[in-house]
């Protein structure tokens, strides 16, 4: 079993090998003293895998309740949020009783914001199923909904406090949703380690997953133990974002969040090059990841509609927007813009 240490304010340890759903309850029993937990999970991932998790929770001597919503993005919302609250208050949770968060990035984000609220805070583990859980959204604290003006606004820091990764689970993803988590590993390559970015290249992710993973969570974990809450290194995890999640909103969050990365970096490493922002060369290494991955380097939107998207983001700051540029293959560095600079940006990108 690979560990990594997230050197967040309250540390935490990430566990990746396979095998782990069914250790889950020796795990998780080893860093809480509650008897008492409520798996959240989504209704694809239940039929999955809640039974083993639930199973080795009790054999471990925990009270287990399960809540599973509606899968998919479109449930990322105050309605299903809400849900989840009510749940856990008619299970009787107390302030010192736990979550499990157990499924993909929706499952996680939504999970981690219920436990950072109710009852103004409890503790929670991540044990993410999917590929693009595992390598990013699981790791780091970031918990959030939807809301209709766009996506993650209603959200807190909220560190887990364990990551119980089993590789095993990548097995039944579709090939499109893995492709989602290469997005993300093909991102941390280009904005933190060309060794790694090689690597992927020419390597065999799924042969070398748990080292892939391993890598990912490095990366990860180095950027928010410098920067926990997002006042500056960690703005570089967002490369591909601010373009990606304008994506996302003007499909109406049919396209998914990996895919929407994807072309967002393509178009953003367009733009730094057009403006002068990154050297040639940088959309090069982007194009050539996507091609080999299979990976979307279109947009089938407007820089119009982009832009009215991108200006309702999150890390918009009053009138100016930080971007996220490539100045090489393996190091990136934030931009910042106005909205004239935002709109010329989006424009450059198309």
């Amino acid at each position: 079993m690979e560990t990594v240490t997230v050197n967040a304010s309250v540390p935490y340890p990430v566990h990746i090998s396979s095998g782990l759903l069914e250790r889950a309850g020796e795990l998780i029993a080893g860093v809480t003293h509650s008897r008492t937990c409520a798996v959240i999970t989504d209704t694809t991932v239940e039929k999955l895998y809640a039974a083993p998790v639930c199973r080795s929770l009790q054999d471990a001597g925990f009270r287990v309740c399960l809540h599973a919503f509606p899968a998919g993005e479109q449930s990322k919302n105050l309605q299903t949020y809400g849900g989840m609250l009510e749940f856990l208050a008619e299970n009787k949770l107390t302030r010192s009783d736990f979550a499990v968060t157990l499924g993909g990035g929706v499952v996680g984000d939504m999970g981690g914001f219920a436990a950072a609220t109710y009852q103004r805070g409890i503790d929670f583990i991540q044990i993410p199923t999917t590929f693009l859980a595992a390598s990013d959204s699981s790791v780091g604290g970031k918990t959030a909904i939807d809301l209709a003006a766009g996506k993650n606004l209603a959200g807190a820091f909220h560190q887990p406090k364990m990551v119980i990764c089993d590789t095993d689970a990548f097995r039944t993803l579709p090939e499109d949703i893995f492709a989602d988590g290469v997005a993300e590993t093909v991102k941390h390559g280009l904005i933190a380690d060309k060794d790694f970015y090689q690597f992927l290249m020419t390597g065999d992710i799924r042969a070398g997953i748990d080292e892939v993973v391993r890598r990912n969570v490095e990366i990860k974990a180095t950027v928010v133990g410098e920067d926990e809450k997002e006042h500056g290194r960690r703005k570089l995890l967002n490369f591909g974002h601010t373009l990606g999640h304008a994506i996302e909103k003007c499909s109406g969050y049919t396209i998914s969040h990996g895919r929407a990365v994807s072309s967002g970096m393509v178009l953003a490493s367009r733009a730094a090059e057009k403006l002068g922002f990154s050297p040639a060369g940088t959309l090069d290494a982007v194009l050539a990841a996507c091609r080999r991955f299979g990976l979307p380097e279109t947009c089938p939107y407007t820089a119009s509609e982009l832009y009215a998207a991108a200006t309702g983001d999150k890390k918009r700051d009053g009138g100016s927007i930080d971007v996220v540029v490539l100045e090489e293959t393996g190091k990136a560095k934030t931009v910042r813009l106005d909205l004239d600079g935002l709109r010329e940006f989006t424009e450059a990108a198309l």
